[in-house]
């Protein structure tokens, strides 16, 4: 018996989980308009200096941190008032302008057959401000999930939003990968070929494929979810 019916909780037939960045936000889209922000206010070696930091960053923690590699650089440079400036930037950046086309659709489409949820990866700062600034929050009506490592905290999606069946949908072909090992057949993946890490052939080689592919987000919103449901749209 699953555990929400054994404490007496009616579980969903089925929830639908989604990625945030290069599923249903252009973040390749976002990250090359800060590289292109940091030239202009940083020139060339200051700016491949952050980058560096960035990288060794993500290495320690396994997920991107933008402004913990921003507090890091100041370290280095504590008498630079730009990244002040820099700091705004990434706060107050416009990222509902960076919705993949369709993506809100494809939320309101499947939203129609359960409870969608954001689940992702990231720091607890920048990461839930980007989910409300692009109006993801709002849309999934507050039901956001983010960890440092997604994939390995399945029980307490279990436990937040308890399924006889869930739905991932995510970029990332190794993320759907240990999650369908975990969940097995209680699972349905998803893989939208969009973004740098989806396009990767490495990873697309070192990874068995998804239930169902699709060639954007946008897809997502003309599919019958029963069919979707069986793996055969």
């Amino acid at each position: 018996m699953p555990a929400a019916e054994a404490n007496g909780t009616t579980p969903h037939d089925v929830v639908f989980l989604f990625d945030c960045d290069n599923t249903l936000l252009d973040n390749d889209h976002v990250l090359s308009d800060l590289r292109a922000h940091m030239m202009r206010e940083f020139g060339t070696d200051n700016s491949t200096r952050y980058w560096e930091i960035f990288e060794q960053l993500r290495s320690e923690l396994g997920y991107a941190d933008y402004l913990g590699a921003l507090q890091r650089y100041r370290t280095e440079h504590p008498r630079d008032t730009r990244l002040l400036l820099m700091s705004s930037f990434l706060i107050d950046y416009p990222f509902a302008n960076r919705l993949y086309p369709g993506a809100l659709d494809a939320l309101r489409h499947v939203g129609q057959y359960g409870p969608t949820v954001i689940l992702s990866d990231g720091d607890v700062v920048f990461q839930p401000r980007k989910v409300a600034r692009s109006g993801l929050w709002e849309e999934v009506g507050g039901r956001v999930l983010i960890y440092i490592h997604k994939e390995l905290m399945l029980d307490q999606v279990m436990e937040c939003y308890p399924a006889r069946h869930y739905v991932m949908v995510d970029d990332k072909l190794r993320i759907l990968t240990a999650m369908k090992k975990a969940w097995g057949g209680r699972l349905t993946t998803v893989f939208p070929r969009q973004g740098h890490y989806a396009l990767d052939p490495k990873e697309i080689l070192s990874n068995p494929p998804a239930d169902v592919s699709i060639e954007r987000i946008g897809d997502l919103a003309q599919f019958d979810v029963k069919a979707l449901l069986s793996g055969k749209p």
